[in-house]
């Protein structure tokens, strides 16, 4: 896609953009949400009933997991924003 030189077109292409950034935003931090809130504190005791290594599954994703989750999720949010960038015309590259 490539953006026009129309003032118009351009800006209904900025809201396209930008409506799609959100998009992204809202589902990644519902995922940030589900790991660190979900599995660390409200499905903790089901989590607890499977162990990885000697340690509880709801111990885990409190300590070490979200934070595994957390840089998963800023990696995921790079790419699809490259690609995002891409589609709109407004890649650096």
């Amino acid at each position: 896609m490539t953006v026009e030189k129309n003032p118009q077109s351009a800006d209904a292409n900025s809201t396209r953009y930008w409506r799609e950034n959100v998009k992204l935003l809202g589902l990644l931090l519902s995922v940030w949400f589900a790991v660190s809130f979900g599995a660390g504190i409200l499905f903790v005791d089901v989590l607890n009933k499977i162990e990885i290594g000697g340690f509880k599954l709801g111990f885990w994703f409190a300590q070490q997991g979200s934070i595994v989750a957390f840089v998963i999720l800023i990696f995921v949010y790079t790419a699809r924003m490259h690609v995002l960038e891409k589609r709109f015309g407004v890649s650096d590259e």
